[in-house]
């Protein structure tokens, strides 16, 4: 299937990009931008937005959307994660920086405290860096949440992926488009004033009016910004793409969520779950609220 023209972007370079790149290979770092290809790794790089995938590069699911390995056990937990992404952040100067993680459900806590740690030490290195955290669903578990909300990340992130019709077609049978709904409303429910986030990929056979279905879910459980964009199939053996969503209906979801009370909808053919453009908007918008 050929890519309309929409979906063309430049090679990503630049002096920060590259210093990004190699400060995160000197310290072992995995980042989600590399990992999934994201198609705006040089604006995000370039402009002080990165992205940083914990506990390994090994999930212990298998999603039909996403490229990364899985297996049934991943990698031993490092220690000085934490300490090395906090430290990264700050040679970088990052001003957003999001952590994410693959699934890790062979461990005891799923690796909700290793998300907690990771908070605290970026907390404590860079003070002014705005946290956000794209967690798994830590099989729907209230006591690992509470971890992590307990560290207390300026947003709590927790996808969705797709509408509810085509979950089970997309995503690992272990996950679950109510379980998803669920965490996004138990955070809520464990701390009103935390900001959550969640993210819709088009492009799968989905209908418009099961993406504003979806959308107005997430807004029964008080999510506060939502991210919408175009799927793009990583490699021949995953899912295929459906179709190349316009511009223009991407611009009709983004009126339309915010109709429904979003803060903000980043809705675009190469929006992804963290983006530059949404986080300097959030980041405005946590801002004002601390004023």
């Amino acid at each position: 299937m050929t890519k309309p023209p929409w979906l063309k972007v430049k090679a990503p370079g630049g002096l920060r990009y590259q210093k990004i790149k190699n400060r995160a290979r000197q310290l072992n770092l995995a980042t989600v931008c590399e990992q999934a290809q994201c198609p705006n790794i040089g604006e995000c790089w370039g402009g002080g937005t990165a992205t940083f995938m914990v506990m390994g590069e090994i999930c212990t699911r298998g999603c039909r959307f996403c490229a990364v390995k899985t297996r049934r056990k991943g990698e031993a937990l490092d220690p000085m994660e934490p300490h090395n992404v906090a430290t990264a952040i700050s040679e970088m100067e990052l001003d957003y920086v999001v952590v994410t993680s693959v699934d890790r459900d062979d461990l005891e806590l799923q690796g909700a405290d290793h998300f907690a740690a990771c908070i605290r030490e970026i907390r404590k290195q860079n003070p002014k860096t705005l946290v956000e955290v794209l967690i798994p669903d830590f099989s729907g578990r209230l006591d690992l949440l509470q971890l992590v909300v307990e560290a207390k990340p300026d947003v709590l992130a927790h996808n969705i992926e797709c509408v509810k019709s085509l979950t089970s077609k997309v995503r690992d049978p272990r996950a679950g488009y109510e379980q998803s709904l669920t965490v996004l409303k138990n955070v809520k429910e464990l701390d009103p004033d935390m900001l959550t986030k969640s993210s819709i990929m088009v492009g799968i056979s989905e209908s418009s009016e099961e993406v504003l279905e979806a959308m107005q879910d997430l807004r029964k459980v008080n999510v506060d910004f939502l991210t919408i964009g175009q799927y793009l199939q990583p490699n021949k053996k995953l899912l295929q793409v459906d179709d190349f969503v316009t511009p223009d209906t991407f611009a009709h979801y983004e009126a339309k969520g915010l109709e429904m009370g979003f803060a903000y909808v980043a809705s675009g053919p190469l929006v992804r779950s963290s983006y530059k453009a949404g986080e300097f908007f959030i980041s405005q918008h946590i801002k004002r609220k601390k004023l």
